[in-house]
């Protein structure tokens, strides 16, 4: 296993890999099984990663953070649990973001006791609360930080670099968490040089593009009508036949080493400048034991040259969904 990377100027340090645990919430992913979550985050600790992330509002009640939990209790003081406020389900099941200092000190509570632990290491702002600035939600995150509640404090979507500023005046950031794959590199315009001039950690999610860069998507895929990636441009149309066209490009490069192309995607994200960590994502053991082996593969230079050639070709994509 490569050496553990540091989370921020704290003294946590962590997996390049961690595991992404919406999934197993079952909110937007289909065949979800509780028995099946469990044994999916208990196989992420067995292929040694010790970064699990979850959220307040992954599950409608719940769910994710109750299960991470149950399974990570024994090993509480091996592993590095990320959890987010500000984001919870309202009684349509719409989202509501809501950064107003007592509700993040409320849920911040409420996700130390589904989670059955005293302290969490590292407590993000899961999304800006377009009502509440920035700086009053980091007033809660100072205070969290002062109580031991938590050990360090994360920003997640968040628009501007004043945003961060504003935030970090407040309330110093130890991790942002922004979507980064090959396809989509918004960051490295603005967001990335400033975290890296500040000492805060790039753990990104969506490396495998919700599922299209794992390379077992086939172009005649049938969509189950619970399946949430559907409104998501990169999954229809023109660009959905670009993106296999980008994925089978990628196909010779992962087989030339006896590798995925899953593993492809996820070993490129980890080894990008800036990256601390790259949230994977998982609602089945064999899932995440597969992204688990990227962490032991470093790409040659005849590799990045190849994958470079494939990026430009292809172009950015959209990163939104369309509805």
């Amino acid at each position: 296993m490569p050496p553990l990377r540091p989370l921020g100027q704290t003294n946590l340090h962590v997996t390049p890999i961690a595991m992404g645990c919406w999934p197993i919430s079952g909110v937007t992913s289909v065949d979800v099984t509780r028995e099946a979550s469990l044994a999916t985050v208990a196989a992420a600790y067995d292929a040694g990663i010790n970064f699990f992330d979850t959220a307040y509002c992954y599950g409608y009640e719940g769910e994710s953070e109750q299960m991470v939990g149950e399974v990570l209790r024994p090993h509480r003081d091996k592993v590095v649990i990320a959890t987010k406020g500000g984001i919870h389900w309202g009684p349509d099941r719409k989202q509501v973001r809501d950064g107003r200092p007592e509700t993040l000190l409320k849920e911040c509570d409420e996700s130390l006791r589904r989670l059955g632990t005293d302290y969490i290491d590292l407590y993000y702002l899961h999304g800006p609360d377009p009502e509440t600035p920035v700086g009053k939600s980091a007033e809660a995150m100072a205070r969290l930080l002062a109580s031991g509640k938590i050990r360090a404090a994360g920003v997640s979507n968040l628009s501007t670099i004043a945003q961060y500023e504003e935030f970090h005046s407040v309330c110093p950031i130890t991790a942002d968490q922004p979507h980064y794959n090959m396809l989509q590199r918004e960051i490295e315009a603005e967001r990335l040089p400033w975290c890296r001039a500040h000492n805060v950690s790039v753990n990104v999610y969506w490396p495998l593009m919700k599922g299209m860069l794992a390379g077992k998507l086939r172009r005649d895929h049938v969509w189950d009508p619970k399946d949430g990636r559907q409104k998501y441009p990169i999954f229809v149309g023109q660009e959905w036949d670009r993106n296999h066209d980008f994925v089978d490009r990628l196909r010779p490069i992962a087989e030339r080493a006896g590798r995925t192309v899953g593993q492809l995607a996820v070993a490129w994200t980890i080894q990008r400048p800036g990256i601390t960590a790259a949230l994977c994502g998982a609602k089945r053991p064999e899932q995440i034991e597969e992204i688990a082996a990227a962490m032991t593969w470093t790409l040659t230079a005849e590799d990045l040259a190849e994958i470079d050639a494939a990026i430009r070709d292809r172009g950015e994509v959209a990163s939104r969904p369309a509805v």
